[in-house]
């Protein structure tokens, strides 16, 4: 007779891995399947981007060298045909590269950018439905937007970036629910990929490109997992809650903090895709607040540098490592990854030119004098009053040369799921961002692809999301 006591409890893998398995799409409501489709249209939109940028340029040059010819697998906006994981890898660059790509605030993860190449790739390989794409991809964010809650926005703290190295998971559920692997072998290859997640947060201290690979690398991270784990290759049991396992081996003091139940906590009947937040502004999420509150100030008072003596920025603590040190690059960016993620630059130029986006990350707008001298005045201090994580708030205090003290507070960034963007705004982006490089017809076209990618096969829809000719 078995005493059931000596069972072990199933692991967060195992259960993750049951999620993924037994999952049924049809299941998934109505309203979860539209707002993924949704995600994926802003995902899209901010791919077509981005190939107009010389990052996407030079990243192509590199990923065809590692597919040395030989690939078949079509990329989002561009006319190039690479193997499975050099695709992934590469629209994930295109989908990341502008940092205008969508944000969950309790995961502090950019989840779509590593799913979405994941799904995509996988689901064309597999040959299976749009509909499956989709489901896949939705199980992938619900996984990952839950790991990534676990540590409290700790892996900032100690220099990891969660889209990378959470990602890599999410996507390696993605990928083998698309490859039908058996719970497990999911739970195996979520072991496998404890050995291969990454994703260093150090392109902070100069604004280099790292960052715009995280995701992406995720996705063939997590393919690579997938397929070892088909042929039987073993991985360790307890990914995340082992002595080494995720959690104990990368947040460092901060794991004292993690809450291990939030990584499956509410899986399959709440749904937190709808929590994930899609960007009006096209920089790091924990500008936003303070970029709209500057914009506020411009638009409500008329400010011009000249009437401005000071600025003071409030921030929650948990982002000022990432958007307000180290202070000289903040103040003085040195290309536009380094502005995305300067709370001083955003600020000054939502002051003085009432908004932020995509112009404002051109050579011309870097070197702008007057934008460059404000936002030497602009110093941050940390919120006491921040929601953080919940909600990217942010607070503009501008002291004026007459003496006047004008303030402006953000508690509910824009886009956040309290304050969330619709479908006619999604798309109102997505347009903006794909007649960057595409006529207005071509656009309409991708948008229809993609809303009624459940008509279609996978294959279908990743061809169709390729640049013609």
């Amino acid at each position: 007779m078995t005493d059931s006591s000596s069972t072990p409890s199933p692991t967060i893998a195992e259960r993750l891995a049951e999620f993924t398995a037994t999952q049924d799409g049809a299941a998934i409501p109505a309203q979860v399947r539209e707002r993924a489709r949704y995600l994926i249209l802003d995902a899209v939109g901010i791919a077509y981007a981005s190939t107009h940028y010389e990052f996407a340029q030079r990243a192509l040059s590199a990923v065809r060298d590692l597919s040395a010819g030989l690939g078949q697998v079509p990329v989002i906006g561009l006319p190039a045909r690479l193997q499975l994981r050099d695709a992934m890898l590469m629209n994930g660059i295109l989908i990341h590269g502008l940092d205008y790509d969508d944000t969950h605030s309790a995961g502090v993860i950019h989840a779509t950018s590593a799913c979405l190449p994941a799904a995509l790739g996988a689901g064309a390989q597999a040959g299976r439905s749009g509909a499956d794409l989709l489901t896949a991809y939705i199980i992938g964010m619900e996984a990952g937007t839950r790991l990534g809650a676990v540590a409290k926005g700790g892996f900032h703290q100690v220099g990891f970036h969660p889209t990378g190295l959470i990602g890599a998971f999410a996507t390696t559920l993605v990928c083998g629910r698309l490859y039908d692997l058996s719970a497990p072998q999911l739970a195996m290859a979520q072991g496998i990929t404890l050995s291969t997640a990454s994703g260093s947060m150090e392109f902070l201290n100069d604004g280099a490109w790292t960052k715009r690979m995280h995701p992406g690398w995720a996705a063939a991270a997590g393919l690579t997992s997938v397929t070892l784990a088909r042929h039987g290759f073993v991985g360790p049991r307890a990914t995340y809650e082992g002595r080494f396992g995720l959690f104990q081996s990368h947040l460092g003091r901060y794991a004292e903090g993690m809450d291990l139940a939030l990584a499956t906590a509410g899986l399959g009947t709440q749904w937190e895709l709808m929590n994930v937040a899609v960007k009006p502004i096209p920089a790091c999420h924990f500008t936003h607040a303070c970029a709209d509150a500057a914009a506020h100030l411009r638009a409500q008072h008329g400010l011009t540098a000249q009437q401005i003596r000071s600025v003071r920025a409030l921030v929650p603590q948990e982002v000022v490592k990432t958007v307000c040190e180290p202070v000289a690059t903040k103040k003085r960016p040195q290309n536009s990854y380094d502005a995305q993620f300067s709370i001083p630059y955003i600020v000054a130029t939502a002051l003085l030119r009432g908004s932020f986006g995509l112009e404002h990350l051109e050579d011309a707008a870097l070197a702008d004098p007057q934008v460059l001298d404000l936002a030497q005045r602009v110093e941050y201090e940390v919120d006491p009053n921040s929601p953080f994580p919940k909600y990217y708030s942010g607070e503009v205090i501008v002291t004026t040369t007459d003496g006047r003290e004008l303030r402006e507070r953000q508690e509910v960034n824009r886009g956040s799921a309290d304050r969330p963007l619709g479908a006619a705004d999604i798309e109102k982006k997505f347009m903006e961002n794909a007649r960057l490089v595409v006529s207005p017809q071509r656009a309409a076209q991708l948008r229809d692809l993609v809303l009624g990618m459940e008509a279609l096969d996978a294959r279908q829809l990743a061809e169709g999301l390729a640049a013609r000719g």
